[in-house]
């Protein structure tokens, strides 16, 4: 859950610099979050949560 929920917080402040700084139309985030939610419910959704958790995995894996 708390994965989940920093991940879309994340994304959320992309698309919200986006809509600020490189003139992205509340119409095209409107479409891009309808997508997302319809997207969601697809037979394609575990594939999608399971790689943006490996994803996680490895960038948190990464030490400096």
């Amino acid at each position: 859950m708390v994965l989940s929920m920093s991940g879309v917080v994340l994304l959320g402040f992309v698309v919200f610099i986006f809509f600020r700084k490189d003139g992205l139309k509340g119409s095209h985030a409107l479409i891009a979050v309808l997508f997302g939610f319809y997207l969601s419910s697809t037979a394609v959704a575990p594939s999608i949560k399971a790689g943006g958790e490996s994803l996680a995995g490895l960038l948190g894996g990464i030490s400096f």
